[in-house]
C-alpha cells in the first residue's frame, strides 16, 4: 500500500520487478482522515487514486460545484463520515474549505486537487489547483515562502519553485 505523495512510475517498475505483490495507491488529505480512495495499480502505465472507501463520498467539481463529466478534470471534493469538522482556530480557512454539501447533508472538503472520472469508475488524479506543493511528506505554500522574502530590504521580486534531482526535492 501506497500513500502520501503522488505514486511514481518509476516506483512502480520497480516494485513489479522485485515482487509478485499487488500494489494499492491511496489517496486521502489529513482533513478527511488520510484515507479517502484506494485502487489497485494492475499496469506500470495506468497509476490511478481508485474509487472511494466506504462511507466517504467523492465529488469532482467545476468552478461552479457543478459535477464535470467523465474526463473532464475539476477540484476533488470529499465527503463522509471522515471529514473533520475544520481548521483548528482558523474559522476562515474553514469556512473557505469546509462547505455545506450542496448534494445531501453534511460538509463537502474542497481539497484543492485537481482530478477527473475515468470510464473505469477510478478517478485519475491530475495535480493541484494553487501553489501547494508537498516535499518529503510536507505541504508547503510557496506563496508564503515568497511573501516571507520578498519582505527583505532590497528584494523587488522573488519566484519560489521545487525542483527534483534524482535523489530528492529542493526548494529553490
Amino acid at each position: 500500500i501506497l500513500g502520501g505523495e503522488a505514486l511514481d512510475i518509476n516506483v512502480v517498475k520497480e516494485l513489479k520487478e522485485r515482487t509478485e505483490a499487488k500494489i494499492f495507491n491511496i489517496y486521502g488529505p489529513t482533513e478527511t482522515t488520510v484515507w479517502s480512495t484506494y485502487g489497485e495499480v494492475r499496469e506500470t502505465e495506468d497509476i490511478h487514486i481508485g474509487k472511494p472507501i466506504a462511507n466517504t463520498q467523492i465529488y469532482i467539481l467545476d468552478k461552479h460545484l457543478n459535477p464535470t463529466p467523465i474526463g473532464v478534470t475539476g477540484e476533488l471534493c470529499i465527503a463522509g463520515d471522515g471529514v473533520c469538522a475544520g481548521y483548528h482556530n482558523r474559522p476562515e480557512l474553514t469556512a473557505e474549505k469546509f462547505i455545506d454539501n450542496p448534494y445531501v447533508e453534511g460538509k463537502l472538503y474542497k481539497t484543492g486537487d485537481l482530478a477527473y472520472w475515468r470510464e473505469d469508475g477510478n478517478i485519475g488524479f491530475v495535480g493541484r489547483n494553487d501553489f501547494q506543493v508537498k516535499v518529503r511528506g510536507q505541504r508547503i505554500e510557496l506563496g508564503e515562502i515568497e511573501n516571507a522574502i520578498g519582505e527583505t530590504d532590497g528584494v523587488v521580486q522573488c519566484a519560489v519553485v521545487v525542483r527534483k534531482d534524482e535523489e530528492r526535492q529542493y526548494i529553490c
